[in-house]
């Protein structure tokens, strides 16, 4: 009796377990978000951080306005780095490029620097100043840049004035250095003595009397003895929307989130329209005078109005609380804000039209909107993504969103920079708008408003 009573109590009990297993398991919505989803999110970020792949190259600019013989290797020693894809361009492009987001770096040798930097290094003539116009969203890049910049600096400026692969320092170079030597008041007698030797043996150098290959080590020995000193100092520029203003991060946080919850305020209209239909209003509409186009432009409409009203609400906040301003062009803010709301409304007018059910359509549009998100650098900017990913994110219509945001607040582009965020998306806009309209169910059609 006791076995038959057991029995009778766990069929029941596995048939209501087979039963939710396979509800759950039969849920689209369920398996994206329960298995597929993190499995994607994972991913994501393991890419970005995984130290087993090759780092890519740094995009930097550089300006040389010296064009002298020093500068240029020092050009061509960057050029050669791999850990660098340098970018030769004029002062004001560079800068550009910088402030636009395109560049981490730009780095500006100043006229005058081949015949400063060598009597810099013995401390008998004031040190050039190097420029480096920087993106102060990526600090790690700005310490990367300054790092190799002193590094091949010092070999290029060491070889010129030790080394006995090349010309070293001319005569009268040296003869010069000899005199600021002498005359210098800053110099104990001890080290203008010690200099004046090393004079004479460059001497001999540059006559071919004898060879110089472990000069370089003297004159570290030298450097810490207080003789030499580094042969240039750096001035950096944070490349924001005006000099000396600092760098909100909050301005991007701002950019990122406000397009997730606004794409996501964007899934909502979709299944409500997809709730209205299963409620059967679309079909009630059948019989009122109103035209498909009438019903599905006025969901746009008002979905795009929404949209903007969210934007400038959590926008208000960040200007109240947070400091962050439009700092680049006021046009080029409202039209990309005018462009996204178009593209949360055309978002939501795809979901109804190609979702069957509320709750499968809600769960794969997340899953959507979360990709969307994080490829379009919401989340984390997208100069970290690894090179291919970078360009693989400008397909993706949150990018240029995002980028564009951030261009007409502390980046301070103007009119014309906002152009191609607003033009590209347009562009999804308008492609989501017509699949939407395509593949949306005709149950609207044949009605008395045509």
């Amino acid at each position: 009796m006791a076995a038959q009573a057991m029995t009778s109590l766990f069929i029941p009990f596995l048939a209501l377990v087979r039963k939710d297993l396979l509800l759950y398991f039969g849920n689209r919505r369920a398996l994206v978000m329960g298995i597929v989803a993190p499995i994607a999110i994972a991913a994501f970020f393991g890419t970005l951080f995984d130290t087993r792949q090759p780092a890519g190259q740094l995009g930097v600019a550089i300006t040389d306005q010296d064009m002298s013989p020093l500068s240029q290797r020092i050009v061509a020693a960057l050029q050669a780095d791999s850990g660098l894809k340098l970018s030769a361009m004029d002062a004001a492009a560079a800068l550009a490029a910088v402030t636009q987001g395109k560049l981490p770096a730009a780095i500006v040798l100043p006229k005058g620097f081949g015949a400063a930097a060598p009597a810099a290094l013995f401390g008998v003539a004031a040190k050039p100043v190097i420029t480096i116009h920087h993106d102060p969203s990526q600090g790690a890049a700005l310490a990367l840049v300054r790092g190799l910049l002193s590094q091949h600096v010092m070999e290029a400026v060491s070889q010129a004035a030790f080394g006995s692969t090349g010309p070293g320092l001319d005569a009268r170079l040296t003869a010069q250095l000899r005199d600021a030597v002498n005359t210098s008041p800053s110099l104990p007698a001890t080290q203008q003595h010690a200099l004046q030797d090393l004079f004479d043996s460059l001497a001999r150098v540059q006559q071919g009397a004898a060879s110089m290959a472990q000069m370089p080590a003297s004159a570290a020995a030298g450097r810490q003895g207080g003789g030499l000193s580094l042969p240039f100092s750096t001035e950096t520029r944070a490349a924001t929307a005006r000099i000396g203003q600092n760098y909100n991060s909050f301005a991007h946080s701002f950019a990122g989130m406000s397009v997730q919850f606004i794409l996501f305020a964007g899934i909502e209209l979709g299944t409500g329209v997809l709730l209205a239909r299963r409620m059967g209003l679309w079909t009630r509409l059948r019989a009122a005078p109103i035209s498909r186009s009438t019903l599905l432009g006025s969901r746009i409409a008002s979905g795009a109005l929404i949209a903007l009203a969210l934007l400038a609400a959590i926008y208000t906040a960040a200007f109240a609380f947070f400091g962050v301003r439009i700092q680049g062009s006021v046009l080029g803010f409202i039209g990309i804000a005018l462009a996204f709301a178009l593209l949360t409304a055309s978002f939501g007018l795809l979901i109804a039209a190609l979702g069957r059910t509320p709750e499968a359509s809600r769960g794969l549009a997340v899953f959507a909107t979360l990709l969307l998100v994080m490829l379009g650098g919401a989340w984390v900017p997208s100069f970290i993504f690894p090179p291919w990913l970078q360009t693989a994110s400008l397909f993706v219509p949150t990018r240029w969103v995002i980028d564009g945001l951030d261009l007409m607040t502390w980046r301070g582009g103007d009119l014309q920079a906002a152009l191609a965020p607003i033009g590209v998306t347009l562009g999804f806009a308008l492609l989501f708008g017509a699949v939407g309209v395509w593949r949306f169910p005709t149950e609207l059609d044949g009605g008395p408003g045509g």
